[in-house]
């Protein structure tokens, strides 16, 4: 029987510690011994605030407790990420976690949307999407059991304060084994024989060694990118925002259940409302933008007062061409990066994690799982970048040079492809790995101005007055189902009240959207 893995996680933050909680979570001690290392002389920069509904799958996998958790890290629900500005100045619309109406006939909803409204009756597509609905006059609960019902069609997520939530996966994983070691690495050693890292030294003068290392050290890469040189495939072309500065604010009474983000003329700005403050940032691309004057704007566009200076973050797009190279497997900013915009950098992590679960070595390295999780992971990445990559795109906007480069660059076969099928006839794939179902696609298609010149020739197998009928009745339904729910506010202050609401310390800003 083979020996449990001395697993070493170089790295704290959120990465850190969902990687050390996902793995005593769900693999037994005689599967791997879990230490982790981190410096409290190193700030944090946290991955997010936002997240997406996968979220709720990783923490009921690894036995977290949903109003446990909330509570201790001043959550919020999330219905859905609302856009403004980006198609064009005055416009506005919202990505949900739900989809838009019902199949009928068994065809898809917005067929028979595309339908009526080349036959003079132009919907308002959101009227028909329960979580927008409900977003509308800031309203929540949790979705029906019974897929049969209108508000079955749709998932939440959360708004946290991802340091407390880092805190509070440190409790969980040290309460199941892992052990926590404070200090900075300063050299790394690797087995001259297979090129393997062999071990890591502390400031203190301490050699941690290992069979697995995970790197979560951020931005700096310290095991990935530095010692292993795994090299840097840069998106910035694509996506140019390479800036972002992050500030809290004190909480409005506008506490609603989704994020914002505003285009703005650089760039785009992010508020997400938490229980004891508004997260805010503004991602820009110097290119296009001094960071003086993303400061300035930032600031001038808050809620509420300004609870600490803003601190700014640089970065790139992209990822490293091997997520898990040697003994090393990079999770979060060490392995790759892609702006918050649709809240993707804690999926990434989390996504990483489970996936190294399921190809759990017996040996220190396994070529065949490592290329596999290769693989998974750079599919996720490929298809995230794809729909970051829309937003900016599929744009009419002519007032700065931000929005007419995006406009006019050329994208990624795989996105032209996408844009080209739905344009014709309304088609979008649905992928069978990777992020972001066709409803999301169809959410910002339309939002960003995308609306397709044909639709599925079954849709013409129902009467249009019957389709109209049966349109106008779902619209309805929603409506009336949407004005008994509980107002936002009075759903967390019932379900999952935070005992405090202390705000982190202004040195770990978190960033995301």
């Amino acid at each position: 029987m083979a020996k449990p893995l001395d697993v070493v996680i170089v790295g704290g933050g959120t990465s850190g510690w969902m990687s050390a909680a996902a793995l005593v979570g769900v693999l037994k001690p005689n599967i791997c011994r879990v230490r982790l290392i981190e410096s409290d002389e190193i700030g944090i920069v946290g991955v997010g605030e936002a997240t997406l509904p996968q979220m709720r799958d990783f923490n009921e996998a690894i036995g977290i407790i949903e109003p446990e958790m909330m509570a201790a890290s001043n959550a919020t629900f999330k219905l859905g990420i609302d856009f403004r500005d980006w198609g064009f100045k005055g416009s506005r619309y919202n990505h949900p976690f739900g989809k838009h109406g019902q199949p009928l006939s068994g065809v898809a909803f917005h067929h028979h949307w595309v339908k009526a409204r080349q036959n003079g009756h132009a919907f308002d597509l959101d009227d028909f999407s329960y979580p927008i609905v409900a977003c509308r006059t800031n309203r929540f609960e949790f979705p029906a059991k019974d897929p049969k019902v209108i508000n079955a069609t749709y998932s939440y997520a959360y708004q946290f304060d991802a340091h407390l939530y880092s805190k509070y996966l440190r409790g969980f994983a040290e309460a199941r084994g892992v052990v926590r070691t404070e200090g900075m690495v300063v050299d790394v050693t690797r087995d001259g024989e297979s090129g393997n890292v062999a071990s890591v030294t502390l400031k203190s003068g301490e050699v941690v060694a290992g069979d697995l290392f995970i790197d979560c050290s951020g931005f700096r890469s310290l095991l990935m990118g530095q010692t292993l040189e795994v090299p840097f495939e840069d998106w910035s072309k694509w996506l140019p925002c390479d800036r972002a500065w992050a500030v809290p604010c004190e909480r409005s009474e506008d506490f609603h259940p989704y994020t914002r983000s505003t285009a703005r003329e650089g760039g785009w700005q992010w508020r997400i409302p938490l229980q004891h403050r508004t997260g805010n940032g503004y991602c820009f691309s110097s290119s296009f933008i001094s960071e003086d004057e993303a400061h300035a704007t930032l600031l001038a566009n808050l809620d509420g007062k300004a609870q600490a200076d803003p601190r700014m973050l640089r970065f790139k797009a992209g990822r490293r061409t091997h997520s898990w190279f040697k003994n090393c497997i990079g999770i979060g900013l060490a392995s790759g990066f892609l702006e918050p915009l649709e809240s993707t950098s804690i999926y990434l992590v989390q996504v990483a994690v489970m996936n190294l679960i399921r190809l759990f070595p017996r040996v220190p390295f396994d070529p065949v799982l490592a290329a596999e999780f290769n693989r998974l992971v750079d599919v996720e990445y490929d298809r995230v970048r794809d729909f970051l990559i829309l937003h900016y795109h599929a744009n009419s906007r002519d007032d700065s040079e931000l929005w007419r480069y995006t406009r006019n660059m050329e994208v990624p076969d795989s996105l032209k492809h996408k844009l080209k099928i739905f344009k014709h006839r309304g088609h979008i794939e649905a992928y069978k790995d990777g992020l972001f179902a066709p409803s999301s696609w169809l959410a910002v298609l339309v939002g960003q101005g995308v609306v397709p010149d044909g639709y599925e020739r079954l849709a013409d197998n129902m009467e249009f007055t019957d389709l109209i009928g049966r349109m106008e009745e779902l619209r309805g339904r929603i409506q009336t189902r949407v004005d008994a729910m509980p107002s936002h506010d009075d759903f967390v202050r019932d379900y999952c009240p935070s005992p405090s609401a202390v705000t982190a310390p202004p040195a770990r800003v978190e960033v995301g959207a």
